[in-house]
Parts: C-alpha cells; structure tokens; sequence
C-alpha cells in the first residue's frame, strides 16, 4: 500500500538549527515520505532564510530522495494542506534576546533565554504569534499536526492549550533527549536497557530511572553524575555541580535548568562575569550564527557541520523527528513532550501542559503517570505552573498586573522596586513586539528615564 506523501512546514525556516531537522528528516525517510518542505520566516530573517533553504535543497539534493524545498515570507501559502508544522522561531530576533539577558544582568538580576525576567518576555512575544499560527493552521491545514520547539515550549504549549481548541500539539526540548542519550552511558548501560520517568515542567522537570529488571537506578546515575561522568548538561548551561545531599535526599535527577534555581548563587556570579567581560549567551550565539551562516552559503557544503553541535539545540531532530514519525506511524514512542496533564503528575490541574514521559501514536501524546512529588518538589512545581500561569494569561489580555505578579512570584526575580523597573525596562525595550501592552508602553516611555542603560533602549 502506497503511502501519503507528506507536506512539512516550519515556521522560523531560517533558524540555524533547520539543517539539524533536514538531517533527522533524512534518516527517517523510510518512515516519513516527505515531497516537500517549506521554509518560513518574517521580513527581518529574508536573508538568512535564503541562505539556509538553499543549503536545505543541498542536503536533499546529496540524499537519494527528491524532495524539493521551498522558501516564503508568507505563512498562509505555505500552511494551505500542511500535514505537519513545526516552529522554531524567536521574535525580534537574537537581538532581542540579547535584550533579555543584558537588562537584568545591569541590575545584577539573571538573564536567561527561558528562566527568570528573560524567559518571561520571550513569553510575552511569543504566544500571541503561536496563537496567530494556530488561527491559521484551523483555516488552513485543520488536520495537520503541530510540533512546536518554540521557546519557552511548556509556556507556548499551555497557551496553546487553554486558549485554543486545538489538542493537535505537542511541545518539544532536547534536554530530556541529552539525558537518554548520555546518562546511560555513565553507567556503562545502553538506553534499550533503562526504563526513564519523567515529571514536571519544560526546563523544570526530574526523572528517575530503571534496569530491565525494574531496579531503580536513579541513585547509581547521581553517584555517576560526582564522579564526572558525562550526564547530557546541554551546552548553553554552566557545569556548576549540583548539592549531593539534595539529590540524595530526592532521589530523583534534576534537569540541567535546575542549576538556575538550586545554585542560583553560583550560577548568578557566572553570569554576570561573561556579563562583564566575554559576553552573555545571547551574544556568543549570535557570534555562533554568523560563523554557522558563514559556512552554509559555501555551495559545496551539503551536509549538517559539525558546529551546530554546540549551539544548546543538539539532539534537537532527535524529538521532533522522531515524534512526526511516531505520530505518522502510530509507534507509540516513548518521548518527554509538553501536553496536557490529564492525571499523570497529580500536584497540578488536568488541564494545565506538563512536560512529561508519553506514549507518542496517531492519537498525539498519551502521558505516564509519574504520581506525587514530595513536598519539596511539590512546592517548586505548583509554584512555577502558577508563574507561567499568569504570564501565559497575561501576554493574551495585556494585563500588566499580571505581569508584576509573575515577576515578583518568579524565585530568580527577588521582589521589590528593581524587579519593577528591570520589567518597564524591557517592556520598553521590546515595545514593537508587544502590542497588547501599547498603552502602559506609552505610558513608560512617557516617565523621564534617568538611567543610562534605559535611555539607549527607549531611543
């Protein structure tokens, strides 16, 4: 029986990390006959887009496979009969990350992609997109799948969720993916031997692990983990160790985003170091992207280079490949995915996303039961759902409020009049992406800034 063949979309098409989803596509072909890929990006990413697609054909051009790629600063054509779309795309740009992470970082707050002030206005920006998107994909592709890799996942993911109708979406990190791929090695096992359970949020969740006998090895891994054996930290993420006697006490592994909140101090100090001296995150991937679109406009290159590999996005096609196919093929896979919770970590409501072990088949994501949490990881997680709770409500309704709400219950924003103005301050700074906040904008822009850093951003 001849199968369908498939129409791909991503969104954000001129992201560096397309070749590393044009490779996982490759590998897979067998199991996802894909004809075409399209190639989608906003006005500010035309050049890069151009640059990437072509190096996509090339990749699809050196396979055995004749799929051809296509390339549009207009969404709608390329979503009409989609069969899967996957997003990947960061509004405003890098600059705007850089944004993130530079104005907390001048008042000796943490800036970070997805945690603390930084994570919350990528937020901001970004669900009232996804939710366009969503708008979009109901008109025109209402039977396709989304796959969303879109920072912060688990925020866009709930959005998507509560807002919208839609239940086709699963919301995707690598950061579970460079746990399975690593921790198993640390004990000198293979993944097909270990059981994984995962429970939590997006870059908020812990696991545990099993032998094929049904003997937890959780304890065996954390030992492997001080004794430095590589467990997947993903690259953009400081190697500060953990407390052994914490994880002990859990018996549970952390992801690696937990260092933010359990070494924040630590953490904090490393951060405001490349602050001051070789840059922050932002900043050097942005370098990284110049030299990796550097490399792919070399018309001999048809291939993923070997530097993507150190951008914090490795492993990326390994869930969002993998997740296509098993939803294409009803594999029930086992995969840790941003979903609904329906039941499987009982702190949190039904109907909140979760980022948990699932089974991934034509249905979409069907979530293992993890069961409660102890009461200190009980406490961290309902804190942090109820934050993105009311940052996700807040970057629909524009309510500021809601906004100061999150900023002062987010444990890496200490409380009081510096969080407010590290708020206004990026509110002003990323006012062209915010039009639900255009009054109170207007009205802080209005207020004489006194501050150095402020005036630059407001000019």
């Amino acid at each position: 029986m001849q199968r369908k063949s498939l129409k791909v979309v991503t969104i954000g098409g001129g992201s560096t990390y397309t070749p590393e989803l044009i490779d996982g596509f490759i590998k897979r072909y067998d199991e996802l006959p894909i004809t075409e890929m399209w190639l989608v990006d906003v006005e500010e990413g035309r050049n890069k887009l151009e640059i990437v697609s072509k190096l996509a054909q090339r990749m699809w051009d050196a396979s055995p496979y004749n799929v051809k790629v296509y390339s549009t600063l207009d969404r709608k054509t390329a979503l009409k009969n989609a069969d899967f779309v996957t997003t990947q795309f960061r509004v405003g740009q890098l600059e705007a990350r850089i944004k993130d992470e530079r104005i907390p970082f001048s008042y000796g707050l943490l800036g970070q992609e997805t945690n603390g002030a930084g994570g919350i206005f990528k937020a901001l920006r970004t669900i009232p997109v996804i939710l366009e998107i969503i708008e979009d994909m109901s008109a025109l592709c209402p039977n396709a799948w989304l796959i969303n890799f879109t920072n912060p996942s688990g925020m866009v993911t709930e959005a998507i969720l509560r807002y919208t109708g839609w239940r086709r979406v699963i919301g995707l990190c690598n950061v579970p993916v460079n746990a399975m791929m690593k921790e198993p090695q640390s004990i000198d096992a293979t993944l097909s031997e270990l059981t994984y359970k995962f429970a939590g949020l997006n870059h908020f969740h812990w696991h545990r692990v099993f032998d094929r006998n049904g003997k937890e090895v959780t304890a065996k891994i954390i030992d492997a983990m001080f004794n430095n054996r590589d467990t997947g930290i993903p690259a953009n993420i400081h190697k500060v160790p953990f407390l052994k006697e914490q994880l002990n006490q859990m018996n549970l592994l952390p992801c690696g985003y937990h260092r933010y909140y359990y070494r924040q101090e630590e953490m904090l100090q490393r951060g405001i170091e490349e602050y001051h001296t070789t840059g922050t995150r932002a900043e050097k991937v942005q370098e990284m992207e110049a030299a990796l679109l550097a490399l792919y406009q070399n018309q001999s290159l048809s291939s993923k280079p070997e530097l993507l590999s150190q951008r914090g996005g490795l492993y990326y096609s390994e869930s969002a490949c993998e997740a296509i196919s098993a939803i294409y093929n009803n594999k029930q896979s086992h995969i840790v995915v941003s979903t609904q919770n329906n039941g499987a970590v009982p702190d949190l409501d039904n109907d909140c996303a979760v980022e948990v072990s699932c089974f991934i088949g034509a249905a979409g994501a069907l979530p293992v039961a993890f069961g409660r949490l102890a009461p200190a990881e009980r406490g961290w997680l309902q804190l942090m759902k109820n934050m993105e709770l009311c940052v996700c409500e807040a970057a629909v309704t524009g309510d500021y409020g809601l906004v100061l709400q999150a900023f002062i219950m987010n444990p890496l924003i200490p409380g009081g009049e510096t969080a407010k103005r590290v708020m206004d301050e990026l509110f002003i700074a990323h006012q062209k992406f915010l039009p639900r906040f255009k009054d109170v904008i207007n009205r802080l822009v209005n207020i004489e800034i006194k501050d150095p850093v402020a005036r630059r951003l407001s000019a």
